[in-house]
């Protein structure tokens, strides 16, 4: 993507697909990242409620005001030079808190005590197998990885960026693992907390209680700012990849399609903003009515694994991949996800799948079936579309999308398999050139 001259996510599936399934394929990658900055929303607000003892819903507004204010005012500029300085940051932030954590007179050994690795009981295997697969594979279709690999200066910086951003985020889900054990198995009767154990209604606070109550005043502070610079670097992070795939993807086309010429570059930058705004609300609405941070962090990847994963896989290796086959794969998928229930969202399971828990609700991984469901329904009703115009079963006529029409709008009798773009240029992928 990066040595085809792409600028966003969904820019591959706008020039092979067309133009109708790159404004479809917004929505599940403008859902994610809305709940993506709910979840940091989130987050910050619980770090901030403990720091300065403000209400929950104050604190989430003023952190998406902030955020959304350097974002408009310096865009990827702002983004990518804060992000520097966050993430140095959160580094030392985290890690100079887990020896006072650790020695801390409430603190109680890890090591002897293992209940605080859990286990997974059997009825809940194929669940736990469908969110590993799901945060695995949920986190590649995001345009806040994208915006970066796309806008690197080589295709090798690109690379290793990309290789070293996953070790970095092994090394920084260390001290977050240890802040939860250490929480886990401390007596906070000893501290000024109180109570014996930590409440389950303050467990999206665990870690800035950590920090508040066993740590020093010093160190409380340097990783709770640490916890704020990490919150506000995802923020912009998020708000500035969907606006741009807005203004880029779906605004341009439209506007294009309307008016038949480009929109200018004040005008894209303009509506860049304005969305920006609409995203900071919507995150806001979300933070607010939602209390789970853990709940939001899976539900933004589950709408990208089922939906945007199988597209992006489809559009980049499989050459004879097309609108058609993208569309009943997007439909189809999108369904069975749909039936499968949301509890979260007030969705009630439509379809019950093996394993059916009446409390804990579905334990079947429908999630990974609804994702291959998508993927077979693209190749098949790709497959079908190829032969139906191809063989000249059907009339050119009725190649709505324009995969197998030349210019002049006949079938020709080799393979067109890319989406029609207005410049009459037919565009063609494979594994070596889209990567």
């Amino acid at each position: 993507m990066r040595r085809s001259g792409f600028s966003t996510l969904l820019d591959p599936f706008h020039h092979k697909f067309g133009r109708l399934m790159g404004c479809l394929l917004y929505i599940p990658a403008l859902t994610a990242e809305v709940f993506w900055s709910a979840s940091i929303l989130n987050a910050l607000g619980a770090t901030l409620k403990v720091i300065l003892d403000i209400d929950l819903t104050l604190s989430i507004i003023i952190s998406a005001g902030i955020a959304l204010l350097y974002t408009l005012m310096g865009g990827l500029y702002s983004v990518a030079y804060t992000d520097v300085v966050q993430l140095i940051c959160i580094f030392i932030g985290l890690w100079v808190g887990v020896p006072f954590a650790m020695t801390h007179e409430a603190s109680r050994s890890i090591t002897n005590n293992t209940e605080w690795i859990g286990q997974v009981d059997t009825p809940y295997i194929g669940s736990y197998i469908d969110f590993y697969l799901l945060l695995i594979f949920g986190g590649i279709p995001w345009q806040v990885y994208w915006q970066r690999a796309l806008s690197a200066r080589t295709v090798s910086v690109a690379k290793g960026l990309s290789f070293v951003g996953g070790f970095g985020c092994i090394i920084m889900a260390i001290p977050a693992a240890l802040f939860g054990a250490i929480a886990y198995t401390a007596d906070w009767s000893q501290t000024a907390y109180g109570n014996a154990t930590l409440l389950s209604v303050d467990a999206s606070l665990t870690l800035p209680l950590v920090y508040f109550h066993m740590t020093p005043v010093a160190v409380s502070f340097i990783g709770l700012g640490a916890v704020s610079a990490a919150v506000m670097s995802s923020t912009d992070s998020s708000i500035l990849s969907a606006s741009t795939m807005f203004a880029v993807n779906v605004f341009s086309v439209i506007h294009e399609s309307i008016w038949k010429i480009k929109p200018t570059d004040t005008v894209v930058v303009w509506v860049m903003r304005g969305a920006q705004l609409v995203i900071a609300v919507m995150a806001c609405a979300m933070a607010i009515s939602v209390s789970s941070i853990y709940y939001l962090f899976l539900l933004c990847s589950d709408f990208v694994y089922v939906v945007l994963f199988p597209q992006l896989i489809c559009v980049l290796y499989i050459r004879w991949s097309n609108s058609y086959g993208s569309l009943a794969g997007f439909i189809i998928g999108l369904t069975f996800r749909i039936l499968g229930g949301e509890p979260g969202l007030s969705l009630p399971p439509t379809i019950e799948y093996p394993w059916m828990d009446p409390v804990s609700g579905q334990q079947f991984p429908f999630r990974t079936l609804s994702m291959l469901i998508s993927v077979i329904c693209i190749l098949v009703f790709s497959a079908l579309a190829r032969l139906l115009f191809l063989r000249h079963i059907l009339p050119p006529s009725a190649d709505v999308f324009r995969c197998f029409r030349d210019t002049q709008g006949a079938c020709p009798d080799g393979v067109v398999n890319t989406a029609y773009v207005p410049e009459a240029k037919l565009v063609r992928y494979s594994a070596t050139t889209a990567m």
